[in-house]
């Protein structure tokens, strides 16, 4: 089997589901990837150390509020993803157990998105939590998991590029993109057009719309776990969606 690629991808929120135009350029993204044989996803929404498991055939985690009552309605029931989890947990070193939650489901940051690129919901899926925002362990993590990808199974980084909720000032999902967020976009566009890791990684001191963009992190630093999950993780992705929603980047990678 060819070697599957790795992602890094804007969630949303759950009326992605309803936007025509950025679910339309994820559903067109997955029908354009070899289809995966099961699904590793780290979403931005799962912060939890030692690094821990979903459950397979756990309810959905409905971790958002204020939106219609459809969206706490929704199911994506996927086959059992036992072996994925316990292939997952023994590729991690003795020193770092790995801790298999008996309860906990897909969150948002994982079931709106696959949603829509596999509607199907045919696909295991093993979620995992987000251990720590430091980018170089993150990358380690990566690293150690990119193995998977030989065996099929397609590595998703889940978040938003830029994620500064408490400094909107609309809530359309054509809104006007902040400054904080142009800036931030444009910042690291570039610096995936390179490769530049440490850049990257250096967001805090050397990005512009810092901190606005990412008031918290945990919707940036997914991105390296994909950049360590790379083939090459200095060499340029395949940015396939860029732009803005309710004025937050939804930038998007690919990397082989």
């Amino acid at each position: 089997m060819n070697r599957m690629p790795a992602l890094y991808i804007g969630h949303g929120a759950p009326p992605l589901l309803d936007d025509p135009v950025w679910s339309g350029e994820l559903a067109a993204w997955s029908r354009d990837l070899p289809r995966p044989k099961a699904i590793l996803i780290v979403s931005a929404h799962w912060e939890s150390a030692p690094v821990s498991l979903t459950a397979s055939g756990a309810e959905l985690v409905y971790d958002f509020g204020g939106f219609a009552p459809k969206y706490y309605n929704m199911r994506y029931d996927t086959p059992d993803s036992t072996a994925l989890a316990a292939r997952i947990a023994a590729m991690m070193p003795d020193t770092q157990p790995v801790h298999q939650h008996v309860s906990r489901g897909l969150d948002h940051g994982a079931w709106v998105p696959l949603k829509i690129m596999y509607p199907e919901a045919d696909i295991p899926v093993v979620q995992m939590s987000l251990p720590t925002s430091d980018p170089g362990t993150l990358m380690q993590l990566g690293a150690r998991l990119r193995p998977l990808r030989d065996e099929g199974v397609l590595i998703i980084g889940s978040g938003f590029l830029t994620h500064g909720l408490p400094f909107l000032k609309e809530f359309r999902i054509e809104a006007a993109a902040p400054g904080w967020s142009k800036e931030f976009d444009a910042w690291a566009a570039e610096a995936l057009a390179r490769g530049d890791v440490d850049e990257l990684a250096s967001y805090r001191s050397n990005a512009p719309g810092m901190p606005y963009a990412h008031p918290t992190v945990e919707h940036y630093t997914p991105l390296f776990v994909t950049l360590g999950a790379a083939t090459q993780a200095d060499a340029p992705g395949d940015q396939r969606v860029d732009g803005f929603w309710m004025g937050l980047s939804k930038r998007s990678l690919q990397v082989a």
